[in-house]
């Protein structure tokens, strides 16, 4: 399995920033939240722009595959979140993909991410990695620009870096399994509390990506 965060290719890195969060808009978006998705607007906001000041991702346009598979891993305990996990446990197999489905076509507002610019640091790991570290970029999985490689690989640009840091912490203290590889356990504990918070900050200020159409953010096997 490819490595789930931080990693890149000199090719990639070229790409211009217009380049970057382009994926193709599907022709429609779905009219209202399904029964399964309605719980969710209260965390994550009524379009999936997330809560970033206290600590709720955003979740609008990450693939339906992605966000099926953490719900399904908050409910198996390979990812720890105590609310999550009671939510998730009550959610069927096609309850899970309704909400992935519902998700994956919204394109809601990004999170404000200041003036400030981010470190230079968080911008080489990101496009290029760290040699030093044994760390590869993180766009060679998470797109260039940290714009996802849909259906598998989720989205970093425009994530809030506190729940970006706190995601690279789970990883390191064990309290998130579910790659396949263990390679984001290996990445994230070869990174300093510095590096963490360089890299978070770079993505936190790319513009997040559009809906991508569902044929692509769908579970691989339904493709």
């Amino acid at each position: 399995m490819k490595i789930v965060a931080l990693f890149a290719t000199v090719v990639v890195a070229a790409l211009p920033q217009s380049a970057y969060a382009q994926s193709p808009q599907p022709a429609t978006e779905p009219a209202a939240a399904p029964a399964a998705a309605q719980p969710c607007a209260a965390c994550h906001g009524a379009r999936g722009e997330g809560i970033p000041a206290a600590g709720f991702p955003r979740i609008a346009a990450q693939s339906q595959y992605y966000i099926a598979r953490q719900l399904r891993s908050y409910a198996d305990g390979s990812r720890r979140n105590p609310v999550m996990e009671g939510f998730a446990k009550t959610l069927s197999a096609a309850d899970r993909a309704s909400v992935g489905t519902y998700y994956a076509q919204l394109d809601a507002p990004a999170a404000a991410s200041g003036d400030v610019a981010p470190p230079e640091r968080g911008r080489v790991l990101a496009i290029q990695g760290s040699a030093e570290r044994r760390v590869q970029a993180c766009i060679n999985c998470h797109g260039p620009g940290g714009s996802g490689e849909p259906p598998a690989y989720p989205y970093l640009a425009g994530l809030d870096a506190k729940y970006i840091a706190a995601a690279l912490q789970a990883w390191k203290d064990g309290t998130r399994t579910n790659d396949t590889g263990q390679q984001m356990l290996g990445i994230a504990r070869a990174l300093t509390p510095e590096d963490v918070a360089a890299v978070a900050d770079y993505f936190a200020s790319l513009p997040p990506p559009k809906p991508s159409p569902l044929d692509i953010v769908q579970a691989p096997a339904a493709r």
